[in-house]
């Protein structure tokens, strides 16, 4: 600012970093994930104090829309990606798992992603992880034992033991077996009661609200490298 010509003061504007990030972060951290990364079009100075605020593991700054799909492609897989803006709309569809802040993410990056978190809250996404992981878990588990059942059956079928009508009955019983223990996957693991428990402690707020774009399952099993 000036005053006839002569400068009185400077008027700086920065972000401000969202009080539950270093947390969030942390959480993923214990969690089993081995890097996070920044991807930003922010100056490089501006990028690197953020990412050291706040306990990044690396930084690309002065990136393009390209650039970030690019650097993306680049990790390790697999990669959740978050973002809610315009220019996150192609690396969220490029990422294993797109994550859109729908609160106020713009439209394209709600569209592009797979995963929307319909409050503005990052403390959201480590129990999205763990929903991931536990919905993945059930699913194999649900398919061994339907393998597991139908191989006793054919063994016992072999042995001319068992008449066709059984046989068919009983692979009746082998479906509604699977299908109720894939209904586990509803429930809270022990990690998420563990996580909710804990952000309920810390004042992260309540349990998030988590919907799927297109349909789409809600995440897939992403262990290592979210970015």
């Amino acid at each position: 600012m000036s005053r006839d010509g002569r400068l009185v003061g400077t008027v700086v504007l920065a972000d401000v970093v969202r009080a539950e990030t270093p947390r969030t972060l942390d959480q993923l951290h214990r969690m089993g994930v081995g890097r996070t990364v920044m991807l930003t079009g922010d100056a490089e100075g501006t990028a690197r104090r953020v990412a050291h605020e706040i306990g990044l593991d690396d930084v690309r700054a002065g990136l393009l829309p390209e650039d970030k799909v690019a650097a993306v492609t680049g990790l390790e897989r697999p990669v959740l990606m978050v973002g809610d803006g315009v220019n996150d709309a192609p690396v969220l569809a490029a990422a294993d798992v797109g994550v859109a802040m729908g609160a106020r993410g713009s439209a394209a990056a709600v569209e592009s992603a797979d995963v929307v978190v319909m409050l503005d809250d990052l403390s959201r996404v480590p129990r999205l992880v763990l929903l991931g992981r536990h919905t993945m878990r059930v699913a194999w588990q649900a398919i061994a034992i339907g393998v597991g059942l139908s191989v006793v059956l054919m063994l016992v079928g072999a042995t001319g033991r068992m008449p066709a009508f059984v046989g068919a009955w009983m692979q009746e019983v082998v479906d509604l077996a699977c299908i109720l223990w894939a209904l586990l996957a509803a429930r809270p693991s022990g990690d998420e009661r563990a996580l909710l428990s804990e952000q309920t402690r810390t004042g992260a707020g309540p349990a998030p609200a988590v919907g799927a774009a297109h349909g789409d399952q809600p995440a897939t099993d992403p262990d290592r490298a979210p970015s």
